[in-house]
């Protein structure tokens, strides 16, 4: 199978480093230098516009946003350009439900299948290929893009029609947001009240008020002082923007989604577009003249 792969960012690279091991691999990114360096390493095809990388059979693309990949559609060196009837684009972007249903209609004019397929794991999934993956697709669609997601995924779910993929993980990440907030907050004045942050975790790990904030990110990350750069907090905060249109959009009261997007946007504003999803917890540090060690 000839797969195309465009978006060769901290994530999207090291899924396309597991498709390249597969067979023949075509890849695309707006940074032409970034492409080039990949196929050197891995063998793949680089091309200079989405409508080469649209020649593949299957054509999976892993942007920033929903916006970014409805702007590869049209134009002469466009996808719409080279896809050809009966091929399958299967977007791993963590987009927006209804601009992929957008996308999809698009698509589906050309005879052309959609998959919305965002994942979740980090970097560290990514280069270990174990993401979990959310398909958003029609039943017959998802055991097609299955084999090709198989090649970077360890848990691939269908959860439901166009749109649902990102969905779940826009609601996914509202849970990540809210925990990265909170405990950021209670360490914090936690550590201001005489408890070590260390035993703080160790007492909550084993407890009700866990996470995967707490039981890893923390630790691993904070209270190193490591702050590596992994996942940048804009993506996080249009993430937590997609739940809240979610909540709106299905008739569903979110009061703590919607501070949860107060607090985020705040700290976004606060602390820059390069920051890390992290971040916030060192802005609580801050503020409150504490770091966090252990």
């Amino acid at each position: 199978m000839h797969v195309g792969f465009l978006g060769l960012g901290a994530i999207g690279a090291p899924m396309a480093a597991h498709l390249a091991r597969r067979g023949r691999l075509t890849v695309w990114n707006r940074t032409t230098s970034r492409a080039s360096q990949f196929a050197a390493r891995t063998g793949a095809t680089a091309v200079a516009a989405p409508l080469e990388a649209a020649e593949a059979d299957v054509v999976v693309t892993c942007l920033g946003t929903s916006s970014d990949v409805a702007s590869l559609l049209d134009g002469p060196d466009g996808l719409l350009a080279g896809l050809r009837a009966g091929a399958l684009l299967i977007d791993c972007t963590s987009g927006d439900p209804a601009a992929s249903r957008r996308i999809a209609a698009r698509l589906a004019q050309r005879r052309v299948a959609f998959a919305d397929a965002p994942v979740s794991g980090g970097t560290n999934g990514a280069e270990a290929g174990t993401l979990t993956v959310m398909v958003g697709a029609e039943p017959a669609v998802f055991e097609r893009a299955r084999p090709v997601l198989e090649a970077f995924g360890r848990r691939i779910e269908h959860v439901g029609p166009i749109g649902a993929g990102d969905a779940l993980k826009a609601v996914n990440n509202a849970f990540l947001a809210l925990n990265i907030l909170a405990v950021g907050e209670g360490l914090v004045a936690l550590a201001k009240a005489g408890v070590a942050p260390r035993t703080a975790l160790d007492v909550i790990n084993a407890s009700s008020g866990r996470s995967f904030v707490s039981e890893v990110l923390v630790p691993e990350r904070v209270l190193t002082r490591t702050w590596p750069r992994a996942f940048r907090l804009a993506l996080l905060d249009k993430d937590v923007a997609i739940a809240v249109g979610l909540l709106a959009e299905t008739g569903v009261a979110g009061p703590v989604f919607e501070l949860t997007r107060s607090v985020l946007g705040q700290a976004r504003v606060a602390l820059g577009e390069a920051a890390d999803y992290l971040d916030p917890i060192r802005l609580t540090e801050q503020q409150a003249g504490v770091e966090l060690r252990g």
